[in-house]
């Protein structure tokens, strides 16, 4: 994909923080590139501290790399910040709306900052408010909204003026269902209706599949994967089985104190080279392995895993999922680090 029909593009961006009293430097990007189409939705997916952070920052003209280069809408991120600022719109995590202001005053400032006159910036407020079914609620205090209000003003703030990318970082991130579904609808218009580029950072696999035309997964500072997210989880033929090990023995058998860890060590040693299994992982009292039939590996699973004294509480056979494309280039579970997150 060329720069010319690229909306983003990073080339080798590398970032290292020095450390504090004495401590060796963090590389928070490690020769990092990627490239993004115009009008699509590409998902960043990585672990805490994999550098995605770094890298959108980077790309919205907030931080500049040690080296490497950065295109946004086909302007150079490094030489021309300023532009670039006015060619993004950005929703980070936090609320970006005074809270002692109404809707309409916080869309109205945003256009004005952006260089909007008044006059464009009320009409291009009301449209706003109109399409991201606010209008009733204009001239409340943003203080007054729910979570989901709240963050569709977010966006709507971030599209003011009329924005060639917009970047959102964790845009559902405690929102119930309905809130998250309707603005999962308003980010595939904007990208399908409007040619909006959207990078997208997320803690929903299920936000990246159904969204992405595109995604990576970030580690370390680098991608170690690319693709659609339909071709990704194709790579990985065959079946997913997940062994969910019982926490306690039988109660025939005498308890021996030892830690989920040692007992999934012991499961995962079980079960090397048992049937057509490959690629194990073990994750707490879960294990997780490759199959090419997923039912015909089962009965194996029971009885090899009986044979060594462990008790199962459940055996389950899937298609790969993103999470399966996660654990294999990550080395752990994306739902794990979700959970971790959210608590």
């Amino acid at each position: 994909m060329s720069q010319a029909t690229s909306a983003l593009v990073a080339d080798e961006l590398v970032k290292t923080y020095s450390g504090r009293r004495g401590q060796p430097g963090v590389r928070a990007l490690n020769k990092l590139t990627l490239t993004v189409g115009q009008g699509s939705v590409f998902a960043l997916l990585g672990p805490n501290g994999a550098g995605k952070s770094t890298a959108v920052r980077v790309l919205t003209a907030l931080s500049r790399p040690d080296s490497g280069s950065a295109y946004v809408a086909g302007i150079d991120a490094l030489r021309h910040p300023d532009q670039v600022r006015h060619a993004i719109g950005l929703v980070s995590q936090k609320a970006s709306s005074d809270p002692m202001a109404t809707a309409r005053e916080n869309l109205v400032l945003a256009g004005l900052i952006q260089g909007m006159p008044r006059s464009a910036a009320r009409s291009r407020a009301a449209e706003l408010l109109s399409r991201f079914e606010l209008d009733d609620d204009a001239d409340r205090l943003t203080r007054e909204y729910s979570g989901g209000m709240s963050r569709k003003l977010d966006v709507a703030i971030g599209l003011m003026h009329r924005p060639q990318v917009l970047f959102l970082d964790e845009p559902t991130t405690g929102l119930d269902p309905q809130a998250r579904a309707q603005l999962w609808a308003e980010i595939a218009r904007l990208s399908g209706h409007e040619q909006v580029t959207v990078l997208l950072t997320t803690h929903y696999l299920e936000e990246a599949d159904q969204l992405a035309q595109r995604l990576a997964i970030v580690d370390h500072g680098r991608v170690v994967v690319e693709g659609t997210p339909e071709d990704l989880k194709l790579d990985l033929r065959g079946d997913t089985v997940v062994v969910e090990l019982a926490g306690e023995p039988p109660a025939s058998e005498p308890y021996t104190g030892k830690p989920a860890g040692d007992l999934a060590a012991r499961a995962r040693a079980a079960l090397e080279g048992a049937g057509d299994l490959r690629d194990l992982v073990a994750d707490g009292l879960r294990l997780r392995a490759r199959a090419d039939v997923g039912a015909r590996a089962v009965p194996t699973v029971l009885a090899t895993l009986e044979a060594a004294g462990i008790s199962v509480s459940s055996v389950t056979v899937a298609r790969p999922s993103l999470d399966d494309v996660y654990l294999r280039h990550v080395g752990h579970s994306f739902e794990g680090q979700s959970a971790e997150v959210a608590a």
